[in-house]
């Protein structure tokens, strides 16, 4: 009880000496010595609101220095390893983990952690320099102005107080900055989809749903050509999935910077026993979330009030899919990927030439559906950007009909560069042709 008096304190302290107040004057008030109220205001300068919570006063201890003779058996196992890995038939671990269990083998007790093993290592010089990184590849990225043109949508692993695992699906408009998000047990195809359908329901159908390749989005690394559920449900509504590069989360970055907020606020210093518990302190921050006028780029809007800016085309709240597995629907689905040193791309399980493109080129590759069949194309570059070139084009073997758009579909509107509209526009009058 002390401790959440002695915090509200410093608090009321803080707000009073912010409004103007002197420290004499807030001493006063509250009844405190003025030594009092300059410790407040400096742990509040330090640390901000944090640093006026209650300390530990358990004496704080340095950890303790490995010994002289420690530090030699360390350099010892690590120089008997490197002289082990020059011979034939021998393994060629090297590193701290190789290390500690040389140690083990010493008997030496207590064995030192590999972070502590690593620093001895380089104190000594006897650390190997890390491998240089790849260069890093560029890959086009559509840029949105208007709300409901591309949202975002991803998987964070969380666990609940048991260690039972809990995969929490969270979207987000990059645009409006609009949120939505739901907590499951599970993350297979038909969870993939569910959470799909709640938020062209909460937040719209936008024009672009971007996804990363999770098996439950992209169906699966086995079969060749494999289009989904997720894929199947995304042309059925009527928008354009796009799944992000193998391994680079920068470019679904929205949503991966959004997850740190939703850590902070529904997991962090929080219990959580159940899925239930969970959904409810995150119905509590999404709520919070979209009225909040926090964003800079939203130029003092909510992003509930930048969501409304343009047009909205929700999944009615009846909406159900079809019995039994679902068709293929004329559409648009679009994969970024990476060229291979053999001048290839793999997407669907599959290997595509692109015998012009450059080594490490990002590429933006598009797969037509239409009645008539199935194309693909890799581009330099993305949808929207004012030129871009076709690199490769393919047919894409489809062994089932392609139907119509449904009634639940709608062609793609958004604004568009010169190009993009040339482009919607033969798009649409396909779209016409095909629904008539």
């Amino acid at each position: 009880m002390t401790t959440t008096i002695w915090s509200s304190e410093r608090i009321t302290a803080v707000h009073l000496l912010r409004s103007g107040r002197t420290p004499a004057q807030v001493a006063a008030h509250l009844g405190r010595s003025l030594a009092w109220v300059y410790r407040c205001r400096q742990r509040f300068a330090q640390a901000g609101w944090p640093g006026l919570q209650e300390r530990s006063r358990a004496p704080h201890q340095q950890p303790r220095r490995l010994s002289k003779a420690v530090r030699q058996a360390i350099r010892q196992a690590r120089s008997e390893l490197e002289a082990q890995a020059l011979q034939d038939h021998q393994l060629r671990y090297i590193g701290a983990t190789a290390v500690q269990a040389r140690l083990r083998e010493y008997r030496l007790l207590p064995l030192p952690s590999t972070a502590s093993i690593e620093r001895v290592l380089a104190a000594a010089g006897m650390s190997q320099p890390r491998c240089q990184r790849a260069p890093e590849v560029v890959y086009p990225h559509l840029q949105p102005t208007q709300p409901h043109t591309l949202c975002q949508v991803d998987i964070v692993p969380h666990y609940l107080t048991g260690g039972q695992a809990v995969a929490c699906f969270n979207a987000i408009d990059v645009v409006s900055r609009y949120p939505f998000g739901v907590a499951s047990l599970t993350k297979r195809a038909q969870d993939a989809v569910q959470f799909l359908i709640q938020v062209w329901q909460a937040l719209g159908v936008p024009r672009y749903t971007q996804l990363d390749n999770e098996a439950c989005f992209s169906g699966g690394f086995t079969h060749a050509g494999v289009l989904g559920q997720v894929v199947r449900v995304g042309l059925l509504v009527g928008t354009e999935l796009v799944f992000s590069p193998l391994r680079h989360p920068a470019s679904n970055g929205t949503v991966e910077r959004f997850h740190q907020e939703y850590n902070s606020h529904v997991w962090q210093d929080t219990t959580l026993a159940d899925v239930a518990a969970v959904n409810q302190q995150a119905a509590w921050f999404f709520g919070a979330y979209r009225q909040s006028r926090h964003h800079s780029a939203l130029q003092g809007q909510t992003p509930a009030e930048a969501h409304q800016t343009s047009p909205v085309h929700r999944l009615p709240a009846a909406f159900q899919l079809p019995t039994g597995k679902l068709p293929l629907r004329a559409g648009r689905v679009h994969f970024l990927r990476r060229v291979s040193s053999a001048h290839t791309v793999s997407l669907l399980n599959q290997t595509w030439a692109v015998p012009t493109a450059q080594v490490d080129q990002g590429v933006w590759a598009t797969l037509e559906l239409m009645p008539q069949g199935a194309t693909l194309r890799i581009y330099d570059a993305a949808p929207d950007a004012p030129r871009r070139t076709c690199l490769a084009e393919h047919a894409f073997p489809v062994r089932e009909a392609i139907q119509p758009h449904g009634a639940t579909s709608r062609p793609p509107a958004a604004p568009r560069p010169l190009l993009g509209w040339l482009g919607d526009l033969i798009w649409a009058l396909v779209w016409r042709r095909a629904a008539a």
